[in-house]
């Protein structure tokens, strides 16, 4: 580095509040001090990538209001990934008091190439050199005053985690902004330093643009062709061809004339001088040593024993989150349906036919609420085992292994968090996945991968997988469910790669650039506390939208309603049942405990919530204290619910008995007739002229138009459309495949079905997501209508193929197997046309580390 020449001007006037940023690369500790500084408690992981939106905290010094703002993990100021994009936009647009360049110690040399970026900026620097423990327990030893003079900027070092250093580091920054003015440190391009010099001299004598970037570091990106800084450029110079023609002439030319790119020259002046730096400033004791973290990544990265190792971590998680999860649910749902038999305590009675619109609502959406928070243990689970993976640092191998295979396909190392929250196999859930793709530092994989997350099999899809295959396949179910659990991912593959040359050809992509971190020992309060706040985030993201899209749902199957004719109809049924229970009882002193139409809707709602309450006990006890608080309070109506001996009370409870059956079965003919009438009924019925090629009938399609509410919500809307007759008891399996049989459906029928809902779109809580994280209603409204056009064309070509080749259901999907797993394995073989920016493959790893 040259050495900076101070300016004559007096220092300025120390500002009252000072903004600091905190910019480092991924997981070198700063989300550690950040907290350590403001007191505040970010998410920390052993995995790059954590911190991807910026934050922002504060503290008081010497009586002065210090904000410190925590920009994304970077490895780099150039725009190839959304982290350095938003932190270099920070940097020049906020221009920050000061800058504090956080570094590991104990890997020096590769956090140097962003501190030479930083320098170049002109910003006030100040280098915090965290991990100095992890640093000294490998035996390095680091000259903090040989250091400090190289790089000509203030070096403290620091351990976050125990707060050690932080007091040094706040004067320090205080210091560095009421420093005067300095020429900021650069350090000399070599062959390229002339061109650079030029280009520096000119952009200088322009006005205004000094005063938003450094001129020296505007020159820089222009040789490396930066398309950012040429759009900076052009937003701050009226005239900039001249000088973008001068830096495109001198860029040519010096890969002409050296066979290098100026990009790649700059790249290797700041490697060859962060190991000169290394070399004057660190001592390390143990060279001859082989670190634990390259011991372990000898086995772990194995080339035949890494693949084998990564099933069997999928395999420990799903087994661990999804199938003793799900054990889990057993005993939370008893409590949440505690909670729904509460709700309905305190919202209004039940009427005979007609329920209040407040009773019938509250309880659709506490039914709604519930099917949520069923999965919560299995979220907990999940995330704590994905916090796990984390901390260890295995995360990171993961992306490391996978990367070569998913990069053909227009994906990214990094997609592999986002699938496996998806459901690779089964039991995920794309919202969380969409979430997990912010680490992503490929704007183009990125994008392909929020895509394509929702063909994984989420636990929701698998109870219509579980129905129809049950129906169709009996006995091939195991062959059909590995076909479904394979060919969304197959699918999602192609897609991704369809999407890739197509759609998004023309958006920016990036090296895959990521450290491997060293293995740490996760704590049980970091995995508790981030496995907490996940869940907590899913359900109040989630919770909000399934509340909401429950309430139009709710107004699309109430409305129009019902005929007054046929509710006079059913009112006439309602009144002749009631006729009868008193016909009855004539002359049963019991029958004076219901004199009227309101006595005797109690009657029926407490013989109803008996029923229930009678269900849920456990043993004879408790259904004999259950009895006694009835007697206790409802002591007029007990006889016709508690079983006696006393020959009233057993005809009272046989009139009861045949009443409340009756009522029942109204109240769901009602509630059939008010669906296949209501507004989504009829879009069911309008639909069918485009279904039809997939053999689709209205009420598959008004099961498939609510499970874009929640995929759940399938197999529940047919249930109610295929009811069963009245006196029969038969499975939802039984009477579907029935009356489907009955009307011309063949398992072709459930193939096509099945494949639809694999490739539909994401339900409306993803379809959210989907908007939170790319910031555009464009790509929102484009992740509903090209998986559904995919889906019905696929469904479509299914079924009409099989029809007309004579195929059974397992012919056509065997079928269909074969043929995507030969489209993949063909697509797979050729590389992408399509390239990253720079060459692969650029991992970085620690210091020591394997490669």
């Amino acid at each position: 580095m040259s050495d900076p020449t101070v300016a004559s001007a007096p220092a300025p006037a120390a500002p009252a509040r000072l903004r600091v940023a905190l910019a480092g690369q991924p997981n070198c500790g700063k989300s550690t001090l950040f907290n350590a500084l403001t007191g505040l408690s970010q998410h920390i992981a052993n995995y790059p990538g954590v911190t991807v939106d910026k934050k922002s905290g504060g503290y008081r010094h010497n009586d002065r209001t210090v904000e410190i703002v925590d920009l994304p993990g970077t490895y780099s100021l150039t725009s190839f990934s959304l982290e350095e994009r938003v932190a270099r936009e920070y940097l020049l647009n906020a221009q920050p008091d000061v800058v504090v360049n956080v570094v590991d110690a104990s890997n020096l040399r590769r956090g140097l190439y962003l501190t030479f970026q930083l320098l170049e900026l002109g910003f006030p620097v100040v280098i915090a050199l965290s991990m100095m423990d992890v640093a000294k327990s490998r035996g390095l030893t680091l000259d903090l005053e040989t250091l400090s003079q190289r790089l000509c900027v203030p070096v403290v070092p620091v351990v976050g985690h125990k707060g050690v250093g932080r007091e040094e580091l706040r004067e320090a920054i205080s210091r560095a902004a009421e420093a005067p003015t300095q020429v900021p440190a650069t350090l000399n391009y070599g062959d390229l330093e002339e061109a650079v010099a030029e280009l520096q001299a000119r952009i200088a004598a322009l006005p205004g643009l000094s005063e938003v970037v450094s001129a020296r570091w505007m020159a820089a990106r222009l040789l490396e062709q930066d398309s950012e800084a040429e759009r900076l450029l052009r937003q701050n110079v009226n005239n900039a061809h001249g000088i973008l023609d001068q830096a495109q002439a001198a860029a040519t030319a010096f890969q002409a004339r050296k066979g290098i790119t100026p990009g790649d020259h700059i790249a290797a002046c700041r490697d060859h001088l962060a190991g000169e730096i290394l070399a004057t400033s660190v001592h390390h004791a143990h060279r001859d040593r082989v670190p634990l973290t390259e011991r372990i990544d000898r086995f772990l990265l194995h080339r035949w024993l890494a693949p084998a190792f990564l099933v069997l971590t999928v395999w420990v998680i799903y087994e661990l989150s999804i199938v003793q999860g799900y054990e889990l649910t057993k005993v939370t749902w008893p409590l949440l349906a505690g909670f729904r038999d509460l709700a309905g305590d305190l919202l209004p009675s039940a009427g005979f036919l007609h329920d209040p619109t407040v009773r019938s609502m509250g309880l659709w959406m506490v039914d709604s609420a519930n099917a949520l928070l069923n999965y919560v243990p299995v979220f907990l689970i999940l995330f704590a085992l994905i916090a796990i993976l984390e901390d260890s640092g295995y995360m990171a191998r993961i992306a490391f292994i996978l990367d070569r295979i998913l990069h053909r396909f227009g994906l990214h190392g990094q997609s592999t968090l986002p699938y496996i929250l998806g459901g690779v196999f089964a039991g995920g859930c794309a919202v969380p996945g969409v979430m997990a793709t912010k680490g992503i530092p490929d704007q183009r994989a990125r994008m392909a991968t929020i895509l394509t997350v929702p063909f994984m099999n989420c636990l929701a899809k698998v109870p219509l997988y579980t129905l129809l295959i049950s129906i169709y396949f009996p006995d091939t179910k195991g062959l059909i469910l590995f076909y479904l659990s394979t060919i969304t991912v197959i699918f999602a593959l192609l897609v991704a790669k369809l999407l890739s040359v197509s759609v998004l050809r023309h958006m920016e992509t990036a090296p895959f650039v990521m450290e491997l971190p060293h293995y740490h020992l996760p704590t049980v309060t970091g995995v508790v506390r981030r496995s907490v706040d996940r869940t907590w985030m899913y359900i109040k993201k989630v919770g909000t939208v399934v509340v909401a899209v429950a309430t139009i749902v709710y107004v699309l199957l109430q409305f129009p309603g019902l005929t007054p004719e046929r509710q006079a109809h059913y009112h006439d049924r309602a009144e002749a049942a009631i006729v009868d229970f008193r016909a009855t009882l004539a002359g049963n002193p019991l029958l004076a405990a219901v004199p009227d139409q309101d006595s005797l809707t109690r009657l029926v709602n407490l013989y109803t919530d008996y029923r229930s309450d009678r269900m849920m006990v456990g043993s004879r006890e408790a259904a004999e204290a259950l009895d006694a608080r009835l007697q206790d309070n409802h002591p007029d109506l007990a006889p016709f619910l508690v079983r006696s001996r006393d020959p009233n009370a057993r005809a009272a409870q046989g009139a009861l008995r045949d009443l409340a059956s009756t009522r029942k079965e109204i109240r769901r003919q009602m509630k059939d007739e008010r669906i296949v009438n209501s507004a989504l009924g009829q879009l069911g019925r309008a639909l069918e002229p485009v279904t039809q090629f997939a053999n689709f009938d209205w009420k598959i399609n008004v099961a498939l138009l609510s499970s874009f509410a929640a995929r759940e919500s399938s197999v529940a809307t047919l249930g109610v459309l295929f009811d069963q007759p009245e006196g029969d008891n038969q499975t939802l399996e039984e009477r579907m495949g029935a009356e489907q049989k009955a009307a011309g459906y063949t398992a072709l029928t459930a193939v096509a079905l099945m494949l639809f809902f694999a490739l539909y779109p994401p339900c409306l809580a993803t379809t959210i997501m989907i908007r939170v994280q790319t910031h555009s209603y464009a790509w929102m409204t484009f992740s509903i209508i090209f998986p559904t056009a995919l889906a019905l064309a696929v469904a479509s070509v299914t079924y009409t193929t099989g029809v007309a080749l004579n195929l059974t259901g397992l012919e056509m999907m065997t079928g269909i197997y074969v043929v995507a797993l030969t489209l993949l394995i063909l697509v797979g073989l050729f590389k992408a046309p399509f390239g990253r920016s720079l060459p692969r493959p650029g991992y970085r790893v620690p210091e020591g580390g394997a490669e």
